[in-house]
């Protein structure tokens, strides 16, 4: 099978070479080709992708899922991979991705995200990160893809259209086709060996910011598929139970007892991190305690921008 990478791209200068590099040097049996799609740039990034042996693809700045679908309809491949201009995967990463796919059956991989940054908020986020990884890796179906280290069958890609491109930014349009692929009974299944490195938010601003706006997005993103509000193989229930407690905690004038219950809630995590890295797990409960807060408000003000979209 021939292998399409495709990797878009926005002001992405200072990390590009590094994906790029690692791409480069796959060791992979078959045969596989690299295409970069430049989302509108406005730094270096062609100049730096210019000194590559890839397809470089340019658009007008419209996101990353009309750069990915544009590298899709210009793949010559069987199969799709994508990562991120900011990821740098394993030299065996496309092997990997791409041997669940001797299985007919299947339409889809999902990789991993692994980090080498030290500060206390990425290892939080990495740690937070595999406890899903860890309910993924016990479904032998999955009903979720991260853009950053996932593979498709062209063919089925494209009858589904990709990513949807009324997601403006990576706000969830990969979530929305694993979600429309898993309706229709495609298989999907979880690659925990396939990995690649990735740079994690490294100050809390940043974190509690990208959690807040995947609230915000989730939004749109339930209206469509309403069933996944419920469960899915990647959202731990845990969360859920938290952000209603965080909107109980509110209504009820900040009951001290609420905040018991909450509390109670962030030790499963706290202790399974403490297990790897006491200092982190030591601050998990805060880091939950501030995650819930972002998720919570991106949530209501996801639901008050929908409503006003309606209206």
């Amino acid at each position: 099978m021939k292998v399409s990478v495709i990797v878009p791209t926005y002001n992405n200068e200072a990390t590009v070479r590094s994906c790029l590099d690692s791409l480069k040097g796959q060791e992979v049996k078959g045969e596989y080709e690299v295409l970069v799609v430049d989302d509108g740039s406005t730094d270096g990034t062609a100049g730096v992708v210019g000194d590559y042996d890839v397809k470089l693809l340019k658009q007008e700045h419209k996101g990353p899922a009309a750069a990915r679908n544009l590298g899709a309809k210009n793949a010559g491949g069987d199969i799709l991979l994508f990562t991120d201009a900011d990821c740098t995967p394993e030299r065996d990463w496309i092997e990997k991705m791409c041997a669940p796919f001797t299985d007919e059956a299947v339409v889809g991989v999902q990789g991993v995200y692994k980090t080498r940054q030290k500060s206390p908020t990425a290892r939080f986020v990495q740690y937070e990160i595999e406890e899903r990884y860890g309910i993924m890796s016990k479904a032998q179906r999955i009903d979720f893809i991260g853009s950053y280290s996932a593979a498709y069958r062209k063919g089925v890609f494209l009858a589904e259209s990709g990513f949807d491109e009324k997601f403006p930014i990576a706000s969830g349009e990969d979530t929305d086709l694993s979600y429309r692929l898993a309706s229709k009974g495609h298989k999907m299944v979880f690659a925990q060996d396939a990995i690649v490195y990735h740079e994690h938010p490294s100050r809390i601003t940043q974190y509690l910011k990208m959690k807040f706006y995947r609230a915000y997005w989730r939004v749109d993103l339930y209206r469509k598929t309403p069933v996944k509000t419920v469960k899915d193989t990647y959202t731990p229930q845990m969360l859920k139970l938290q952000i209603a407690l965080f909107y109980l905690f509110v209504v009820s004038l900040f009951s001290s007892l609420v905040a018991f219950i909450f509390l109670l809630t962030t030790l499963p995590l706290a202790l399974q991190i403490l297990k790897k890295d006491r200092f982190v797990g030591t601050l998990a409960p805060a880091f939950v305690a501030f995650r819930t807060i972002a998720f919570g408000t991106g949530l209501i003000y996801g639901l008050a921008a929908s409503v006003l979209r309606k209206n």
